[in-house]
């Protein structure tokens, strides 16, 4: 079945929103999602409901049907195969790899694609801590643990993954350690909407103070109480 990128963007985007939310997907959501407007969304969800590839509910929102799944994990994998082996083997920086990535995962044979998973040695994560669809296409799993904006003071909590689609953001996470698998100490959970967080084993004990809309966006789990 030939798609074009556009109705590949849209099948990403709702298994994405799926994701996070259980249920059926809003057209709102997906037009936030991919910055357009709900009327384009409801023309292109008519397309994909034609082909298969949604079953849609009039006011209720959509779900992927099992092709339209499929189809979502193989753009996912493209995606975040190609993140890895851009920093990896590309040196490019976390935050820049999101745009290119978009770009390419459309445009990749599976030939490729198997080659980049190998010379990665076939990774289970991206850069940003997100896990990589198999060859199987088989669904990873939904998301465990909680988000930064869900942790409270006087603990530490690993960073397990964080979204990847603000460069900004992730440019400034780096510049202060917070990257998957490192430990960080909760400082401070203002009232006013900000998190302070420190890297624990920095020796500098550099605190970070985040918004909440960034911390929604950062996935930890909890590890051990800090000591008083």
């Amino acid at each position: 079945m030939m798609l074009s990128d556009v109705m590949e963007d849209y099948l990403k985007a709702v298994y994405q929103l799926q994701q996070e939310h259980e249920g059926r997907v809003k057209t709102s959501a997906i037009a936030e999602e991919l910055d357009v407007t709900a009327p384009t969304v409801t023309s292109m969800l008519e397309k994909l409901e034609e082909r298969g590839l949604v079953d849609r509910k009039k006011y209720h929102g959509v779900t992927l049907s099992d092709e339209g799944e499929t189809v979502a994990l193989e753009v996912i994998r493209h995606h975040r195969l190609l993140e890895a082996y851009l920093t990896e083997h590309l040196d490019y920086d976390w935050s820049e790899v999101h745009e290119e990535a978009d770009r390419l995962e459309h445009h990749i044979s599976e030939d490729f694609e198997e080659r980049v998973a190998a010379a990665l040695g076939d990774p289970a994560v991206d850069p940003h801590g997100a896990p990589i669809p198999g060859a199987d296409l088989e669904p990873p799993g939904t998301p465990t643990g909680q988000t930064l904006s869900e942790s409270t003071d006087a603990t530490h909590v690993v960073v397990k993954e964080v979204a990847d689609d603000d460069a900004d953001v992730l440019s400034y996470l780096a510049e202060h350690g917070v990257e998957p698998g490192v430990t960080l100490e909760i400082r401070e959970v203002a009232p006013f909407g900000m998190i302070t967080v420190c890297p624990v084993g920095d020796d500098d004990g550099t605190e970070v103070s985040l918004p909440v809309d960034v911390a929604r966006h950062i996935r930890v789990r909890e590890d051990v109480p800090v000591e008083s």
